[in-house]
C-alpha cells in the first residue's frame, strides 16, 4: 500500500527502506544523529531541525505499534495530519475510527502521557586507548555532554522563588477534548494540550540559567574500566550514563566505540601481536640468542644455526588476552637479517676471506690481502 501522499516520510528521512530491520533503523540513527548533534552544529538551525525530525522518526518507526500504524495508514496519533494526508481521506471520520482502534486493539495508536516517566536517550562517543591498556586492561576517566536537571530551579525550568502553575487550558490535565457529530452520533476526541505540550502545567517566571527547560547541557565525569583484550570497534555499555530521564523515567546508556591506537613496536591482528626483530648475520649463520620485545618486557629466544631472513618465531601465550574463553593469542618474531653497514678493514676482510672460502663472486676491495698477516697472529 502507499504511503502518504504528503507529510513526513520517516524512513526517509532516517535513510533505509521499508523493510529495514530494527537493528538497520538503529543503526541509521545513531549515525544520523552524532552527524546533525546540536554540539557538532552549535548555531546551525538547519541542522537543529534535521535533528528533531530525526528523533521523531526514529521515536514512531523503533516502537513496533506505532510503526504498524505508520506503515497501514501514513500517519500516528488519533488523526491524519490536515487535508486527509494517509492512504485515504477519512473526511472527518477519523476520530471514529480513532476510538474503534482504542476499544478493540488496547489503544492502538494512541499518544504516550507526556507526564509519564519516559526513559532517556542513550548517549554514543569514541573512546581512544593505547595497545597496552587494551592487552592488560585500565580504569579511564571521560567526559560526556549531556543534559541535567538544571541545579539553579531543580529542573522545575521555574526561576527560584516561583513554581511552575496549573495550565489554565486543560486545567493540569495535560488532554484537551473535542466534541464532534457524525451519523453514528456525537464523538468525543481527547489531543494533548497544545498549551502545555501535555505536561499540565506552564511557566510564567522561566529560570534565567536554563530558559526554562529544567535542564542544562553539562560535562558528565565517568569512571570506565577497560577489559583485558579489547578490539577497535567493539562497543562498551556503560549502564545508566545516558541522558536523563523525564518524569522520574530510568536514564538512558551510554556506548563507548572503542579504538585501539596503532603500536610503534607490536602489530595486532585478532589475538596475535606481530614484531620484526633484527639477527645479527653471524647468529643467523652460526646460531644463538636474541632478546625479543613482549608486552612484559625483553624475552630471550635460541636462533637455530642457518636461520633465513623471513621466517618467524612464535612465542606461545605472549599476545593479547582472548575476550572469548581463557588464555592469550601468541606473538610472532619476524626473523630480519641485520647486514652491516659500516665495518671496519678487519671486518671486511674477514667476509672477503669467507666469500672466497665459499666460492662467492664479490666486489673485492684487496684488503684481505694486505691484512692477511693479521690472521696468522
Amino acid at each position: 500500500m502507499a504511503g502518504p501522499s504528503k507529510g513526513k516520510d520517516y524512513y526517509e528521512i532516517l535513510g533505509v527502506g521499508r523493510d529495514a530491520s530494527q537493528e538497520e533503523i538503529k543503526r541509521a540513527y545513531r549515525k544520523l544523529v552524532r552527524q546533525y548533534h546540536p554540539d557538532a552544529n552549535p548555531g546551525n538551525k538547519e541542522a537543529e531541525e534535521r535533528f528533531k525530525l530525526i528523533n521523531e522518526a526514529y521515536e514512531v518507526l523503533s516502537d513496533p505499534q506505532k510503526k504498524a500504524q505508520y506503515d497501514q495508514f501514513g500517519f500516528v496519533g488519533d488523526v491524519p495530519p490536515q487535508g486527509g494526508e494517509g492512504p485515504w481521506d477519512f473526511g472527518g471520520f477519523e476520530d471514529l475510527f480513532g476510538d474503534l482502534f482504542g476499544d478493540f486493539f488496547g489503544g492502538f495508536g494512541s499518544r504516550r502521557d507526556a507526564r509519564s516517566p519516559q526513559r532517556g536517550m542513550d548517549l554514543e562517543m569514541p573512546l581512544t586507548v593505547t595497545l597496552r591498556e587494551a592487552a592488560f586492561g585500565a580504569s579511564k576517566v571521560v567526559y560526556i555532554p549531556r543534559w541535567e536537571n538544571c541545579r539553579t530551579c531543580g529542573g522545575s525550568g521555574a526561576a527560584p522563588g516561583t513554581s511552575p502553575e496549573r495550565c489554565p487550558h486543560c486545567g493540569g490535565k495535560g488532554q484537551v477534548e473535542s466534541r464532534s457529530r457524525s451519523p453514528f452520533g456525537e464523538f468525543v476526541t481527547v489531543r494533548t494540550c497544545p498549551h502545555c505540550g501535555g505536561s499540565g502545567k506552564v511557566i510564567k517566571n522561566p529560570c534565567k540559567e536554563c530558559g526554562g527547560r529544567g535542564k542544562t547541557r553539562v560535562r558528565h565525569k565517568v569512571e570506565v574500566n577497560i577489559p583485558p583484550g579489547i578490539d577497535t570497534g567493539m562497543r562498551l555499555r556503560i549502564r545508566g550514563e545516558g541522558e536523563e530521564g523525564r518524569n522520574g523515567g530510568p536514564p538512558g546508556d551510554l556506548y563507548l566505540v572503542i579504538e585501539v591506537e596503532e603500536d610503534p613496536v607490536f602489530k595486532r591482528q585478532g589475538d596475535d601481536l606481530h614484531v620484526r626483530v633484527e639477527v645479527p648475520f653471524p647468529i643467523a649463520a652460526l646460531g644463538g640468542k636474541i632478546s625479543v620485545p613482549t608486552l612484559e618486557g625483553e624475552e630471550e629466544i635460541e636462533i637455530n644455526p642457518g636461520t633465513q631472513s623471513g621466517s618467524i618465531k612464535r612465542l606461545k601465550g605472549l599476545g593479547m588476552p582472548r575476550q572469548r574463553g581463557s588464555g592469550r593469542g601468541d606473538l610472532i618474531a619476524h626473523i630480519n637479517i641485520a647486514v652491516p653497514r659500516n665495518l671496519t678493514d678487519k671486518q671486511r676482510a674477514l667476509i672477503e676471506a669467507l666469500a672466497m672460502e665459499m666460492d662467492v663472486p664479490i666486489k673485492a676491495s684487496g684488503l684481505f690481502d694486505k691484512i692477511k698477516g693479521l690472521f696468522a697472529q
